[in-house]
């Protein structure tokens, strides 16, 4: 078009900005985005709301934030889809912080947020595991009528999932007046992340009863349902199901079925399985094979899996430690030792693991053995005496999983205060009586701490919600919604 001539305008500006936007990254010429704001800046509709924001719009697509906030704030009018724009491209990006700051701003300067606005925040909320401020966005969208969108809906059933709350996003889901793909999978995968594999079955049937057709993302929910049910012949069954659909099965549905099989102990036919794979497996393949060689102990093909991951350039602590830690479950702590030294040589450091807890307002963080917090002393204390009902019940602690070769006490008191339990014990202290305690944790916790939170809540009686960077849990009179599965 500009060869033959024809002027860049208002019109055709944002046609072009879109395009830029959806282009696949390796398509994309790298300065694309740049050559046609500067285009654009040359044009009399320089300073036109509708050109800035598109253009804005492409550069958050793109991952120039820093370009898309410069622009923002030299914008001499901004529109809902300029802010829009920003806040969801610091969400996409994983910076959530600076997504909250860019709505609250929003909101001081009154500007009507879309549908589309609130998705994103809410979307903040569930990844930052903001429950409270998730719920005010909530309560805001009821009041603007905005909660009647599916794309709002969506959002809410994930935010209230992911906080452990899976009561409420179905609710969510069960009160919305309209329906798109997008939140029957929000549904669908609730029911597969709580571990409520029949209510799964049951949403996959009624969404098709509905009329909708099931994506990627649908296949993807099923089979995650059946691996934490350690149903294979199911999972199979739909990951065959996808090539009727015309659906081809991408490295995150290869990796879900490695993670059911590998649940069970068919650590072999999931090994087969990465090596039928058309496509050259990513890291989190091994890492989910690496996963299931630690759960059976299986050191030989844990060796096997670290070394292919390695392969890829993968720099994960996570590896390693998984690899050093299936070896001290084997017995093998020289191995151990190797693994964690071989870690060390490469310069890769070990992930913090981390555990918060949301309670009034604050989000409390702990790490293993934390003395910071301004009620360590109280923490400590309630977990010791909750710690002596446990034993008196029958609580043994599992060392297996303890990398270094060092003597029974000094391996139970390693692993006494993991960051799961100080949170957990912050929330006895604080969480009032009949109000589930909500724990989060960036790491798999350990078959110990598994064991301990069940008795803590046979011995205490509250009703505790974990969600590890598995699944989640929920420990009430001894007994954990994971069947011991996980």
């Amino acid at each position: 078009m500009l060869a033959a001539g024809v002027p860049a305008t208002d019109r055709n500006i944002p046609s072009a900005a879109k395009a830029v936007a959806a282009a696949e990254d390796s398509s994309r010429p790298p300065l694309a985005p740049h050559a046609l704001h500067g285009l654009s800046a040359k044009t009399p509709f320089a300073g036109d709301v509708f050109v800035g924001s598109s253009v804005l719009d492409m550069y958050a697509k793109c991952g120039h934030l820093a370009d898309a906030r410069r622009l923002f704030d030299e914008m001499p009018e901004r529109n809902v889809v300029s802010w829009s724009a920003l806040i969801c491209g610091y969400a996409d990006a994983g910076m959530h912080s600076a997504a909250m700051e860019i709505f609250r701003l929003a909101l001081e300067e009154a500007v009507p947020v879309n549908d589309f606005t609130v998705s994103c925040i809410l979307r903040v909320c569930a990844a930052a595991t903001l429950f409270e401020l998730g719920a005010q966005v909530h309560a805001r969208s009821i009041k603007t009528a905005l909660n009647a969108s599916p794309f709002v809906g969506s959002s809410l059933v994930s935010l209230y999932s992911k906080c452990g709350l899976v009561e409420c996003a179905y609710q969510v889901f069960g009160e919305a007046p309209e329906r798109n793909l997008g939140i029957w999978n929000a549904g669908l995968n609730a029911s597969a992340q709580h571990g409520h594999t029949t209510a799964a079955f049951q949403r996959f049937m009624d969404m098709q009863n509905a009329g909708f057709r099931p994506n990627s993302i649908t296949f993807l929910s099923l089979i995650t349902a059946c691996s934490h049910a350690g149903l294979v012949d199911e999972g199979k069954r739909y990951f065959s199901l996808m090539k009727e659909y015309r659906i081809e099965p991408q490295a995150e549905h290869y990796a879900a079925m490695v993670d059911l099989l590998g649940r069970v102990g068919r650590i072999s036919e999931a090994l087969g399985l990465i090596e039928s794979m058309p496509m050259e497996p990513p890291e989190y393949v091994w890492g989910a094979l690496l996963m299931a060689c630690r759960m059976f102990k299986d050191a030989d093909t844990a060796a096997i899996a670290a070394k292919r991951l390695f392969e890829t350039g993968s720099r994960s602590s996570g590896a390693h430690m998984l690899l050093s830690s299936t070896y001290a479950a084997a017995g093998r702590h020289m191995d151990a030792a190797l693994a964690r030294k071989a870690m060390r040589d490469a310069g890769v450091r070990k992930e913090t693991g981390l555990s918060w807890l949301e309670a009034a307002g604050e989000v409390h963080t702990f790490v293993s053995n934390c003395r910071r917090h301004p009620r360590s002393n109280e923490i400590y204390n309630v977990l010791e005496k909750v710690g002596e009902k446990m034993e008196a019940a029958g609580y043994v602690a599992d060392t297996s999983a303890v990398v270094k070769d060092v003597d029974k006490d000094e391996k139970q008191a390693t692993m006494r205060y993991h960051s799961e339990r100080l949170a957990i014990g912050l929330g006895l202290l604080i969480v009032p009586e009949g109000v589930p305690i909500r724990v989060m944790k960036n790491l798999r916790v350990c078959d110990d701490c598994h064991n301990a939170v069940k008795y803590l809540s046979k011995c205490t009686g509250r009703i505790v919600i974990l969600r590890d960077n598995r699944r989640f849990h929920r420990f009430e009179d001894g007994v954990c919604s994971c069947g011991d599965f996980w």
